[in-house]
């Protein structure tokens, strides 16, 4: 039975922040081996330093890759040079290669079979930058590492509270321009169907936020809501996807309107991961959607202000495991539902009391 326990890799992230610290202190906890096998990509003489510095009881085993993994105790791989250094809270290359090598060995045994998803500890994006990786951020190295030709899609959740991105990590300055009716309709397909296949949602109901302040006022504020979102959204509702807006992001997040959808679309970085840290930061999640590969992180940084003094909070890290493994076991439910096609017909079923319903709430709004 231990043998069927979900493999998760985790890779360590940037050995002078709380990466090691909030998975050693998630795998304190014994319960939490029972839900899932643990691989940390990394260092067991790193590991063992934080251990010690921090005083953390949590004991592993180490081995040479997730097919040697113990399935009662946390293992570590060592994929890192071992002379490496810590030295917490500074912002160095080799901590920052460190990072680039666990990830790498994370990416070739996902590819191999080894492991069913990756969580990923924090990185600092700029010392990990090198030949091998050119990206803004975990998300876009594994699209292009194993998206397959698929598009991701980056979602910040806790719980049913959902934020998905049109534009992710760009200047300002290129945002309005960045917007097209294509990439909302892109992002908004991507977003539906990662509510219904990995959130098991049947018929996702999504709010999508305005670019500009007052949804743009009729044209008085800028014109993106009239020529760009609202046609986008139309063309995606005659498709069967219930989407709805575009909503003016103060008033929405503000008032509390999000708690009425599965998910809500805001067109850029700060627009919409701004309030959602603001009400859901310490046990938020960050969830590639879109790609085979399920990959999670928690919703902090490396957090360097407190890295070394032992009082990081774990459960944004804990939450990030759990997500992974609901993921994961609702592609594997969807996959069993579609091999019965009148199944599948009852997923895709809505009838008029729910559209009513729906065209009621968008009239509150």
């Amino acid at each position: 039975m231990e043998n069927n326990k979900i493999k998760i890799g985790i890779t360590h992230g940037d050995i002078n922040g709380v990466g090691y610290e909030v998975i050693l202190k998630t795998f304190a906890d014994a319960n939490m081996l029972d839900l899932c096998t643990p691989i940390v990509y990394g260092s067991p003489k790193v590991a063992a330093y934080h251990r010690k510095s921090l005083d953390i009881p949590t004991n592993f085993s180490i081995v040479n890759s997730a097919s040697e993994a113990s399935h009662n105790r946390l293992n570590v791989v060592n994929c890192i040079n071992e002379e490496v250094k810590v030295e917490f809270s500074k912002a160095d290359p080799e901590a920052g290669k460190a990072a680039f090598d666990a990830l790498e060995k994370a990416v070739e045994e996902y590819r191999a079979g080894l492991i069913d998803a990756i969580v990923t500890a924090p990185i600092n994006k700029h010392t990990i930058q090198s030949e091998g990786f050119t990206f803004p951020g975990h998300t876009e190295y594994l699209e292009d590492k194993l998206g397959d030709g698929s598009k991701s899609l980056m979602i910040l959740l806790k719980n049913d509270f959902r934020v998905a991105l049109v534009t992710g990590h760009i200047p300002v300055s290129q945002i309005a321009s960045t917007i097209t009716k294509e990439l909302i309709q892109e992002k908004l397909a991507i977003f539906n169907r990662s509510l219904k296949q990995d959130f098991g949602i049947g018929a996702p109901r999504i709010a999508v936020l305005a670019l500009n302040p007052h949804a743009g006022d009729e044209g008085l504020l800028g014109d993106e809501e009239e020529k760009i979102i609202i046609p986008a959204l139309k063309e995606m509702a005659e498709k069967g996807i219930l989407c709805y807006g575009p909503y003016p992001a103060d008033g929405f997040m503000g008032s509390g309107n999000f708690t009425r959808f599965d998910g809500v679309l805001a067109m850029y970085h700060d627009q919409g991961l701004a309030p959602f840290k603001a009400l859901a930061m310490d046990e938020g999640v960050n969830f590639t959607a879109g790609l085979p590969v399920i990959r999670t992180s928690p919703a902090h940084g490396t957090a360097y202000d407190i890295a070394g003094k032992g009082v990081a909070n774990e459960d944004s890290f804990r939450q990030a495991v759990y997500v992974a493994i609901d993921v994961f076991r609702n592609r594997q439910s969807e996959k069993v539902a579609h091999t019965n096609p009148l199944r599948k017909q009852y997923y895709e079923k809505r009838d008029d009391s729910d559209k009513l319903k729906l065209d009621t709430q968008e009239e509150d709004l």
